[in-house]
């Protein structure tokens, strides 16, 4: 198998010539036959990289030059990478405010409905009171509908049996809190705090749940909570679990925060009426928590959000649809897309595509609030305990695991002050990922200290 490809590479820079402009810096030139002879070193001499499957791509974006390839054009499975599509497609469907709410008014009644908005009493989030103060002060009566919901709970190639992770929590057509329950028990022989105070009720002891750790479990299909014997008796803990979403249950947390009722109604058996709607600003704290910690919610509901604004149904492929054909139409290779968080295991995309919208994104946003986006080496998000700089971070990158998959792509800041983009994709490893994470720090020390 050839490790590199220069025929390929020079093809590239003239790819990312005519799809961005401007031209391309051929003074500078792509690597040395010492540069690709020691890279091409570090891949053949690895214990791992010759056992698994590793693309790996690396491009300079002010030459607009691909400076070296490994299989950059074969497909892997991205986990969260996804999300570097989905903060792309949000940033430029949805700007820097999103339609939080869509309503009318009809006599006394006011009925509203969702848009995928992730925002409202997220508690992780700055909060946005506008939102909450008009469905509490309107002296209207209340009725939500989930007319426009096209989805499933879960996306395309999920897994079932994850739903009660933190992780997975469900789609909906009105997010709140995240679409999480929270569960704590703060102090030894103390109850259960719970947030939102709705599921306190719904809360029960079960001792057939295994007791090798403190546990709490939702039955599947319905929002009854069960803890074992260690969760009531053991140290104090705290635990997140997805509660099951429907229009029921959205408004009953309505009624329970608000205090005050809201109705169920299909909005298709009302006349038409002016539809009014009310924004909120997106914080670039939202960016960040999905970024930092690769919120599946967050990204979910952000592509659903998108798919409001374009069509007006809640249906991730009508966000994806419109991203492949109107953003994401130049890249190389088909993208096979199917979700907002990388949860599918039906998602498909090369390494030189993700440098590609990698590009996107660093010719159209400020260098230091693209690189704020990022999870920082050494200092923040999810590879804070690897690829430490001396001096700092060097790398600045979205992580993304899945079982026997992993992923890093982003920016690699050089030491003499290049900042490049690369793109890591590696599967069918069976040890987990810890040498995979040092093979490929040794491949980005080495494009830190000799470009």
């Amino acid at each position: 198998m050839a490790l590199m490809r220069v025929p390929t590479a020079a093809f590239f820079s003239f790819f990312f010539f005519l799809l961005f402009g401007g031209t391309p810096a051929f003074a500078q030139p792509e690597l040395s036959k010492k540069q690709q002879q020691a890279l091409a070193e570090l891949f053949q001499s690895s214990e791992l990289f010759p056992k698994i499957f590793t693309g790996f791509a690396l491009y300079d974006p002010e030459a607009r030059l691909m400076l070296y390839e490994k299989d950059a054009d074969k497909y892997y499975t991205p986990a969260s990478n996804t999300k570097i599509l989905t903060l792309y497609t949000t940033l430029q469907v949805l700007g820097d405010s999103i339609p939080a709410l869509r309503y009318i008014q009809t006599g006394d009644s006011l009925i509203f409905w969702g848009t995928g908005n992730p925002l409202f009493l997220h508690p992780r989030l700055p909060a946005d009171p506008a939102v909450l103060a008009f469905l509490k002060d309107t002296t209207c009566q209340l009725f939500f509908s989930a007319h426009n919901f096209r989805e499933q709970r879960f996306g395309p190639g999920w897994a079932w049996d994850d739903y009660n992770d933190y992780y997975q929590a469900e789609r909906s057509p009105f997010p709140i809190y995240g679409n999480l329950a929270r569960f704590e028990r703060l102090e030894l022989e103390e109850g259960f705090q719970v947030f939102p105070p709705y599921f306190q009720q719904h809360l029960a002891f079960n001792p057939a749940l295994d007791n090798g750790r403190p546990e709490i479990r939702r039955q599947e299909h319905s929002n009854c909570f069960e803890y074992n014997h260690r969760a009531l008796s053991g140290l104090p803990f705290t635990a997140e679990v997805p509660f099951r979403t429907s229009p029921q249950t959205i408004a009953a947390l309505l009624s329970d925060t608000l205090w005050r009722a809201v109705g169920l109604i299909s909005l298709p058996e009302l006349p038409a009426r002016p539809v009014s709607t009310l924004y909120s600003p997106i914080p670039d704290t939202l960016f960040r928590l999905l970024m930092y910690e690769s919120d599946n919610c967050l990204a979910e509901q952000l592509l659903l959000a998108c798919s409001e604004k374009i069509s007006g149904q809640l249906q991730a492929d009508e966000a994806i649809r419109y991203a492949s054909d109107s953003l994401f139409q130049s890249l190389p290779d088909k993208l096979v897309w199917r979700d907002g968080s990388g949860l599918s295991r039906y998602n498909l995309f090369t390494p030189r595509d993700l440098v590609g919208i990698l590009d996107m994104l660093y010719r159209q946003l400020p260098r230091e609030r693209l690189l704020s986006f990022f999870p920082a080496g050494g200092v923040r998000g999810t590879i804070q305990e690897q690829y430490k700089g001396e001096k700092g971070p060097y790398v600045f990158a979205k992580t993304g695991t899945l079982s026997n998959r992993h992923c890093l792509s982003g920016y690699l800041l050089t030491d003499k002050g290049r900042l490049l983009i690369f793109s890591f994709m590696n599967s069918n490893y069976v040890n987990g990922t810890g040498q995979v994470k040092e093979e490929m720090e040794k491949v980005l020390r080495f494009v830190r200290e000799n470009f």
